[in-house]
């Protein structure tokens, strides 16, 4: 694929995102490159004090440094922020890094050398992916430590999974035939000072969302029809009066994956109930807020990943370089924290839908779904489980952004905290992850007391999907496995994929 520096879309980085695509740097980009490091160069020749070429860095930046210093100054750098601790980040968000860090160098900005920017590529291309640990960013000065992990094998040092193998870099290298980097100037500062890791994690966490989103949006038009709710609500003049644009869009989708329903016809007469409960009837307002501000973070998202965030910027066209702050992370905090609300808010609604399917008196259906209730406990306990998930993501949805610790003797005064606001909503994924298929399992148990009864045709292929991986629970099991299963689903975004690009209601709740 080709890389044109500030132009990656969605779809690109959606495409490229976990795989072992090649990728090439557009030949339009280089002359830009060039320009920047020779004006890097002559700065570095030159008397004046130019930040991070030539003196020290952060408080330190009152400290000159003598010209035959300054490739070794870089070197320090690099060792001296490599102090990150914790869990190596999963290889996928490392690439993903790579390929934004490459891409903003590229842009012309930064002051760096073609062949450091190549050997970026070249580490993505042959698969050599730096061990990051996950955590020692405060989202502020640049993702500074991580990225420091990130770059230090460029010179030889530090460690890189490579075929399969966690090792030495110098080893990896060795087997790759590359040659160990010598930094030049400004160019361990440029590597490391930037928002990338915390943008690559909060864009992983993104198209994760966005498939749990499309497996939420299953779920709860499976639960309608177990519940055998009223699709009045989902009526599209009541949406339109709103106007909200998520909303809309997630009423039409809702009509769509129930359209032609029997169950539905079965109770449209003879039903006494007047109103179903909001979890089930004012699901458009809840998903398509959601999808609202899915739909907004993935602009900031996208946006920063196109973004120059070093310090200082290299302007070739006016031999300007020029200190400012787009290392600071916190247009990212704000949407990783975002984020994480509408996570919790997917789990917590559907985790009142499961609530509400064992709740005879609700639902109408058997007490915890089983035949035999009393003999057999059926899904009380499963729920319980959604319950402390749920619960479980309510801590973890309090915002990142709004704390800040100063660092560098106070120089760094205002941090971001946002590699953790991203970082955190893995966690929280996976929590409602295992939630909606839950609800999937129990919607699933709820159909079956409505047989012969058939549901709509998308959404009983959904239902042959679980009932092959989960039978149906006649008498009391575990279904842990089950669970696991269907999560897998979920994950992976294989719930209902084969029918479900034929529908472009749902087509139209995809980002980008």
């Amino acid at each position: 694929m080709l890389i044109q520096p500030g132009s990656l879309t969605l779809a690109q980085l959606r495409q490229l995102h976990g795989t072992a695509a090649q990728v090439t740097l557009d030949p339009a980009a280089r002359p830009g490159i060039r320009a920047s490091a020779a004006l890097v160069q002559q700065a570095a020749q030159g008397g004046a004090a130019v930040y991070g070429v030539n003196t020290g860095f952060g408080k330190l930046a009152n400290q000159r440094i003598a010209a035959g210093d300054l490739e070794r100054l870089q070197l320090n750098l690099l060792r001296s922020h490599a102090v990150g601790v914790g869990e190596p980040l999963p290889e996928r968000m490392v690439r993903l890094i790579l390929l934004i860090k490459a891409a903003s160098l590229a842009r012309g900005y930064s002051g760096i050398r073609e062949v450091v920017i190549d050997r970026l590529f070249a580490f993505y291309n042959l698969g050599i992916t730096p061990v990051v640990p996950g955590q020692g960013s405060v989202g502020a000065s640049g993702d500074l430590a991580p990225l420091s992990h990130l770059c230090l094998p460029l010179v030889g040092e530090g460690e890189v999974f490579f075929t399969g193998v966690r090792m030495r870099a110098e080893k990896a290298l060795e087997i790759a035939h590359l040659d160990p980097l010598t930094l030049s100037a400004k160019e361990g500062l440029a590597l490391i000072n930037g928002t990338q890791v915390s943008t690559a994690l909060a864009l992983d966490a993104l198209l994760a969302t966005e498939r749990l989103f499309e497996a939420a949006m299953l779920s709860g038009a499976l639960t309608l029809d177990a519940a055998r709710g009223s699709d009045g609500p989902f009526d599209a003049r009541i949406h339109a009066v709103r106007g909200q644009p998520g909303q809309i869009d997630c009423a039409a989708a809702y009509r769509a994956l129930t359209a032609g329903s029997a169950i539905r016809k079965s109770h449209l007469e003879g039903d006494d109930r007047v109103q179903d409960p909001y979890c089930l009837r004012c699901q458009p307002q809840v998903m398509g807020a959601c999808l609202d501000q899915m739909r907004y973070v993935s602009q900031v998202l996208l946006r920063e990943a196109n973004a120059v965030t070093d310090n200082p910027l290299v302007f070739a066209e006016s031999a300007g370089l020029l200190s400012g702050g787009n290392f600071h992370a916190e247009p990212v905090a704000l949407v990783a924290d975002a984020l994480a609300v509408v996570i919790a808010e997917m789990g917590a609604i559907s985790e009142r839908r499961i609530a509400m399917l064992v709740d005879t008196v609700v639902s109408r259906l058997p007490a915890f779904l089983t035949p035999e209730p009393g003999l057999n406990s059926g899904f009380m306990i499963v729920h319980v489980t959604a319950a402390a998930l749920a619960s479980e993501n309510k801590s973890l949805a309090h915002p990142a952004s709004v704390d800040s610790l100063p660092t560098s003797a106070n120089q760094e005064d205002h941090v971001s905290m946002a590699t953790f606001a991203a970082r955190r909503l893995q966690h929280m994924l996976r929590n409602t992850e295992y939630i909606v298929a839950i609800e999937l399992l129990a919607a699933a148990q709820g159909v079956e007391f409505l047989r012969p009864l058939q549901s709509s045709e998308v959404l009983e292929l959904v239902l042959a999907q679980l009932r092959a991986c989960s039978p149906a629970m006649m008498t009391d099991r575990s279904l842990a496995s089950d669970m696991e299963a269907v999560r897998k689903l979920v994950t992976l975004g294989d719930l209902g994929a084969s029918n479900l690009s034929d529908i472009p209601e749902v087509i139209a709740l995809r980002l980008g």
